[in-house]
């Protein structure tokens, strides 16, 4: 049977389905583009949901992100994070945040500071933004508050007491519980089937059955991420009040619900307000003709091509498949666009694993100019209607730096403009 092609056009065509992907698809339709989004599965799972601006420097943990990114734009000019102002920044974290609340999934407000968000085995990671379902747990720390935390029999991953032990000296009020979880007993069991299971009245009812004997008083429980997959900030509620106690999550290991909420969401919620969204195709090939820019798509049933007018491209490192190597050197699997990187693989790492400098492969990327481009041979543009985004690109080492959502929200941010003002938009950037 011969195979169908469905054709497509679009003023901007963004390329991935992580973070930084839904976050150009995001700022893009604020702006009135009009917007076409493709791409595999991304790498949105494998977060806790904090959305972090720039956690450390120089090896310091940062109390203050905004003097922070003052000094890496003095000491890492080439930074990412450097090629826009605070106030640009400020801006796309505003809207960025205020969209996902609107979307469905609440989150706190950035401000000046940085909050000191909490990890599954009892450590703290400086973030700028945090779901509300995990707000509770930063107060109830700061207060000293008597606290429940909780795990379950067949949850890898997530140990109370592990949580008890490491924070014990700077929070004495911390207690534990292990309990089973109604309906998955005397099994493994995962997080994601969890968060679903309590989207139902009867299992929210079973589990608040089981937290009320082992309060003792607590004023605050803390449970693993598992408070529903698309209502969160619902089911918090709910679960508070049949308890009698506020509630809080902390993230899981990967894959973890957060990160899966929040891309069963765009998915969900992004069409509605304008996005042509195909997340289960991948693009095959990228030609840059003098009318536009065409994409190639293969389905299983039929094949897709789009001819827009600039490209975003947001495929994100190894993991999405955004660079790959052979024996001899990193390379952008899909343009072949150039890549920063050491001169040869001996001087991919450091030899000692915990450097505290870090490993040469983590800050090699795709090197672009102030307007979000890559840059190509004889450092000018690819070509004008390319841009770049997310942890693809070059100079920053987002894990160490505690900056992978700044990266790719701050990076969206300005390659939708950089792109818009390509196109020439005249339209205002975000509504009055």
């Amino acid at each position: 049977m011969k195979r169908q092609t469905r054709r497509m056009t679009t003023q901007l065509a963004v390329i991935g389905t992580g973070l930084a992907g839904f976050a150009a698809s995001i700022f893009a339709l604020k702006r009135g583009l009009d917007v076409a989004q493709f791409g595999h599965a991304g790498a949105i799972a494998y977060t806790t949901g904090y959305l972090d601006l720039l956690g450390v420097h120089e090896q310091q943990i940062l109390d203050d992100p905004w003097a922070g990114l003052d000094n890496l734009r003095r000491n890492q000019p080439q930074h990412p994070l450097g090629l826009l102002s605070n106030l640009d920044i400020r801006t796309a974290f505003d809207c960025f945040t205020t969209s996902l609340s609107e979307m469905g999934i609440g989150y706190s407000s950035p401000s000046n500071r940085n909050l000191p968000a909490l990890l599954p085995y009892g450590v703290t990671k400086p973030t700028l933004s945090v779901p509300n379902t995990m707000a509770s747990g930063i107060e109830a720390r700061r207060s000293g508050a008597k606290t429940l935390i909780v795990d379950f029999e067949g949850l890898q991953g997530f140990s109370a007491r592990e949580f008890q032990v490491n924070f014990g000296t700077s929070w004495p009020g911390l207690a534990t519980a292990s309990l089973r979880f109604p309906g998955m007993e005397d099994r493994q069991i995962f997080p994601e089937v969890m968060a679903r299971s309590l989207e139902t009245r009867e299992a929210q009812e079973k589990l608040a059955s089981l937290l009320r004997p082992v309060l003792n008083g607590a004023e605050y429980v803390g449970l693993p991420a598992i408070l529903g997959m698309h209502a969160p900030d619902a089911t918090l509620a709910k679960m508070e009040r049949l308890i009698g106690a506020k509630l809080f999550e902390i993230p899981t290991i990967p894959p973890a619900v957060p990160g899966i909420r929040l891309r069963e969401m765009f998915e969900r919620e992004l069409p509605g307000r304008g996005l042509k969204l195909e997340p289960q195709l991948k693009v095959s090939n990228v030609e840059f003709r003098k009318s536009g820019v065409t994409l190639f798509l293969r389905g299983a049933m039929e094949d897709l091509e789009i001819e827009a007018q600039a490209l975003i491209l947001a495929t994100g490192r190894f993991l999405s498949g955004g660079l790959g190597s052979d024996r001899y050197q990193l390379v952008e699997t899909l343009l072949g666009l150039p890549i920063s990187q050491p001169e040869n693989r001996e001087n991919w790492y450091r030899q000692d694993y915990l450097d505290p400098r870090g490993h040469p492969i983590n800050r090699a990327g795709v090197e672009i100019d102030k307007s979000f481009r890559p840059i190509g041979p004889g450092s000018k543009p690819f070509d004008e209607r390319l841009f770049v985004s997310g942890a693809i690109l070059a100079h920053q080492d987002w894990a160490r730096q505690r900056c992978g959502a700044g990266i790719a929200i701050t990076s969206a941010y300005g390659a939708v403009m950089a792109a818009s003002d390509h196109m020439g938009s005249a339209a205002k950037f975000f509504p009055p």
